[in-house]
Order: C-alpha cells, then structure tokens, then sequence
C-alpha cells in the first residue's frame, strides 16, 4: 500500500480511521474484560473497590458478569473485523517473519547501548512476534469463554471434566493476557519507541522518525517520492541539477552548425573565461 507523507507538517500517516477504530474498540473492552473478568472474584468488596466513585458495581457478580458478556460480544466482532479488513486488504506486515527473533534481541540489545538496531519495516520485529503471541491467547480466550457462555446459559449440565478444562485454560490465559497487556503498555513506553505513542491516537507518526528508524517502509512506496518530496529532494545540494542538463541528459546535444563546424585543433581548446574566477572577471570588467 502507498505511504501518505505531509512533509510539511513532517507527518506520514501509520493508521488509518478504520485501523484507529479496531484498535480502540479491542483496547477498551479487552480492558473492561479484565476488569469484569477480576470483579467476578470476591475481591471488589474486600479490597474496597466498591468505595471508588463509579465502581459500586463492581461488587455485584451479576452485573459484572452482564458487562463481561457486553464487552466479549464488542472485543470479538472487533477481533474478526481486524482478520476480514486486512485480509481483504492481504495485509501481513504484523505477520512474524524469518529472523524476527535474532533481531528482536538486537533490537533489545541496543536498548543497552550494544549495538545498533537494524533497519524496519512498519512493524518491529518484537511487535510481530507480541501480535502472535497475543493472538493466540485471545483465541484460547475466546474458545474457553464461549464454552463457559454455552454453559452457563442453554447447557447446565455440560460435561464437569469440560467445563473444568474450559475455566482453569481460561484463567490460565487470562493471568497471559494481564501480562501481555501490561508488557504491550509497556513497550510503548520506552524512549525508541514513544514516538509511535502519537500514531495510536492521531494516526499519524513523525516523518523524521519514521525515515530514521523505518526505512523499509517508506523505501520504495510511490507516495513516498510525491511532488513535495521530490522537490525537496532535488533541492538538496548534489542533486541540484539545471533545467537544461536536466532535460537533454548531462551532455545536451551540440546543434548541427557548431558540430559541423568543430576542428580536431579546437575540439581540445577550452573555452576562454572557462577557468577565470566570477571574482577576477568582474575586475576585469
């Protein structure tokens, strides 16, 4: 997909409306599932959670339970429109690759100041492997959840030694999921990375940094070399070029009365005023 670029404004867009909407809708109720999930225990009254204005509701199992199902109907059709807009769109840049793992570990390294971190694409490494990771332990979640719902509402008497399994993996993967949710707040953090902070809420992330540190994705996209950034680019010192060199190559072409008329002995004279200083020759003048 092509890169828009403000240059300037020094922005270029990481995410559009659509991937702002999916990623917020699977924040805020994957946060309201911990919560709901938490407040299902006996610990909202006796760590007096209920005293924090807005949260006397979190001492009723009944309606934590309502909110938890709200939310995982919200964090599931979000979850599959993720899959269905970037599948349509054949979209695999979160797709972990061969060698995320060797530089992930670069990556951390130079968080240390031992070595330099390799060129990325969009995503880093360590993002990719964080989306399979996550991936799976929503899909478990999201398994484990349904029989438990299936249970509790069309089939009581299910099978005890499956809905046993059901509630330890999905508490199980609850505790991975708090875990990777605090490791992904985390990571977002980190000095290299805070950068990407602003691209969560607007979209758009700094071009400087995005040039700097994601070169891959910018390298190559035809939005990339637009008119703005052509004409800074040919701006730029060296590749300053003039119109005429420009539009008949290096070498304009000589007309036919000066080719016809230049002589072996002339062909190696420099032209007078060639090789005089500007300074020397307005002297002269």
């Amino acid at each position: 997909m092509s890169v828009s670029i403000n240059e300037e404004k020094n922005r270029v867009v990481r995410h559009g409306t659509l991937e702002l909407a999916e990623h917020w809708a699977l924040a805020l109720s994957g946060l309201l599932l911990l919560l709901s999930g938490m407040f299902e225990l006996p610990m909202a009254a006796r760590y007096k959670i209920t005293t924090i204005p807005g949260f006397a509701w979190s001492g009723d199992f009944i309606t934590s339970l309502t909110i938890h199902y709200i939310a995982s109907v919200i964090f599931i059709i979000a979850g599959f429109f993720h899959l269905f807009f970037h599948g349509i769109l054949s979209e695999s840049g979160l797709i972990p690759q061969k060698g995320d793992l060797k530089s992930s570990v670069a990556v951390i390294k130079s968080f240390f100041g031992k070595g330099e971190e390799p060129p990325f694409d969009k995503y880093l490494p360590e993002q990719r492997l964080a989306y399979l990771g996550m991936a799976a332990i929503i899909a478990v979640l999201v398994a484990t959840g349904l029989i438990k719902t299936y249970k509790n509402i069309y089939a009581p008497d299910l099978s005890h030694a499956i809905t046993l399994w059901a509630t330890w993996l999905h508490n199980i993967f609850f505790v991975l999921f708090i875990l990777a949710f605090a490791g992904h707040i985390g990571a977002i953090l980190l000095k290299p990375n805070r950068p990407m902070v602003r691209g969560i809420f607007t979209g758009a992330v700094r071009l400087d940094y995005a040039r700097d540190r994601h070169p891959l994705w910018l390298s190559g996209s035809p939005s990339s070399t637009s008119a703005a950034g052509s004409s800074a680019f040919v701006e730029s010192g060296a590749d300053r070029k003039d119109p005429a060199a420009m539009a008949g190559g290096d070498n304009p072409p000589a007309s036919p009365e000066t080719d016809a008329g230049v002589t072996e002995s002339n062909k190696n004279e420099e032209p007078q005023g060639m090789n005089e200083h500007p300074r020397e020759k307005s002297t002269n003048a």
